[in-house]
């Protein structure tokens, strides 16, 4: 259940390993701090299959129907895909990995600006803020879960 919300296994069995939880709300702030400082080697790892923004996800699983949801901003508009597919481009090259954003609830206009912000950090910069991202979307993901 935990590995499509955050394919980190450090947070996963750390998660995993506090149960039960009395609450869905006891599970959600453990998990917000579970796995502290997400290392450079875990981010890569579970950036290694995270879709491009604006591209669709492979598969059909759990994981890839969440970022089709979450993406729903962004996939299919015209008038942003090549420009998404320039700032995924200079970003992979300046970094070596795929960007990430929590793209729900985010205009396609909003993430690019982000895209362009990001493409100015340094590595160093950068890794705490993809940190923090994949922990958003691992919470929101895990919210959603849930909720159903």
């Amino acid at each position: 259940m935990l590995r499509p919300c955050a394919d980190i296994p450090r947070w996963c069995n750390e998660v995993a390993a506090a149960r039960p939880f009395a609450t869905a709300g006891e599970l959600l702030s453990f998990a917000e701090l579970a796995a502290p400082d997400f290392t450079e080697t875990e981010i890569d790892a579970a950036l290694a299959r995270h879709p491009r923004i604006g591209d669709r996800p492979e598969g059909s699983g759990t994981e890839a129907s969440l970022s089709c949801t979450e993406q729903e901003s962004v996939t299919g508009l015209e008038h942003v895909q090549d420009r998404l597919h320039a700032g995924n481009r200079a970003y992979e090259d300046r970094f070596g990995r795929v960007f990430l954003i929590r793209a729900a609830g985010r205009s396609a206009e909003d993430i690019l600006t982000v895209l362009e912000e990001r493409l100015q950090h340094t590595d160093t910069e950068e890794i705490p803020v993809i940190a923090a991202q994949l922990r958003d979307i691992a919470i929101l993901r895990l919210e959603g879960l849930l909720s159903t």
